[in-house]
Formats: C-alpha cells, structure tokens, sequence
C-alpha cells in the first residue's frame, strides 16, 4: 500500500507550523510550487507582498473556518502558521 505524499503526513510538517523543506518537496512533485515563510520579509519586496496577503487570507480563514476552540489553541496548525509568518 502506497503513502500519502509528505506534505499530508508529520514527516512533512514543521512542528513551528507550515511545511518544512521535506514536504515541500513532496508538494512540489504533484506540482505545486510552495515556496518557504517569508517572515521577515523587507519592505518593498514580493516577500513582504507575499506575507502581507498570506497573512490576510490564513486571518480571514481562522475567522470562519475555525472553531472557538481551535481558534484559541496555540497548539493548532492555523496559530502556529501565523506565528510562523509573524502576522
């Protein structure tokens, strides 16, 4: 029986939140194209615009589409990914 790619598995997510390098990869073989966090990105560079609308989409999803519980969670993935991106 066959794995799920990484990028769905632990193997393949950051602990801090996001994906790490390995399901990146993964990610990237069924034709995605991630590119790592951007949090510290400078100004005035598609990094900063990058983070900038991430952060505005992964806010307005935590909004609607989570629970308060979760929502609340350090421990879940949509807290640690925003803290990962420092939104």
């Amino acid at each position: 029986m066959a794995k799920s790619p990484a990028w769905q598995r632990k193997a393949g997510k950051n602990p801090k939140g996001g994906l790490n390098a390995k399901g990146r990869a993964s990610a990237k073989k069924q034709g995605m194209n991630l590119k790592p966090p951007a949090p510290k990105a400078k100004p005035c560079t598609k990094d900063a615009a990058r983070r900038k609308s991430f952060c505005a989409r992964m806010k307005g999803m935590k909004a609607k589409n989570t629970s308060s519980k979760t929502a609340n969670d350090p421990d879940s993935r949509i807290n640690k990914s925003l803290r990962a991106w420092n939104c």
